[in-house]
């Protein structure tokens, strides 16, 4: 089994990535593969809404990194999302993945039904709930069994580091974890 992270971070190996890798350590601890993917650094152009993507399975624009990243999503058996709080929701390189994932699910239904998903974020102040929110809302939406946690699946943090600080944010973390590799191992 194996689940990948997405990291929709600007910044490389902070916060949202330390939250996604405390997921993967009880993942691993099952004997679970994991495989983090940084968005950081790369471009990702929005949806362009032509819906060429129908019968292909994948995005028709292949001048960033999108089709990559979705390959390895549809290949995987979980998925965690993972973005820091930016003007209360997702980053914008999330937004554009998420965005264009979902249109080409959309015009070829099926291809993630039946994966295990979680979504966590980093947060400064606010804005968490509608930042795992929308992340989550994409997982449902396209048949992902979404685990949960004992609480928001969120922690506090601005600078890189900052989140390791939030004993409960972590625990959840953990807890995340353990419940996604009970889940797969269920269903798989």
């Amino acid at each position: 089994m194996k689940v990948i992270g997405i990291n929709g971070s600007a910044r490389k190996d902070g916060n949202t990535s330390l939250l996604i890798k405390a997921v993967f350590a009880e993942l691993e601890a099952e004997g679970i593969e994991t495989d983090l993917v940084q968005l950081h650094g790369k471009a990702l152009e929005p949806c362009k809404a032509c819906f060429g993507c129908g019968g292909k399975r994948q995005c028709v624009v292949k001048t960033d990194y999108f089709n990559e990243c979705f390959a390895k999503m549809v290949e995987a058996d979980g998925i965690v999302l993972g973005s820091p709080v930016y003007s209360a929701d997702v980053t914008a390189g999330m937004k554009a993945f998420l965005e264009r994932a979902g249109v080409v699910v959309a015009t070829n239904p099926g291809m993630l039904r039946h994966k295990v998903g979680a979504s966590v974020a980093a947060v400064r102040r606010g804005g968490g709930l509608a930042a795992v929110d929308t992340m989550n809302h994409f997982l449902l939406n396209k048949e992902v069994i979404v685990v949960g946690s004992t609480y928001w699946n969120m922690a506090y943090g601005r600078d890189a580091g900052d989140v390791l600080n939030d004993a409960e944010g972590m625990a959840n973390m953990r807890n995340l974890g353990q419940n996604m590799a009970f889940v797969l191992k269920k269903i798989r």
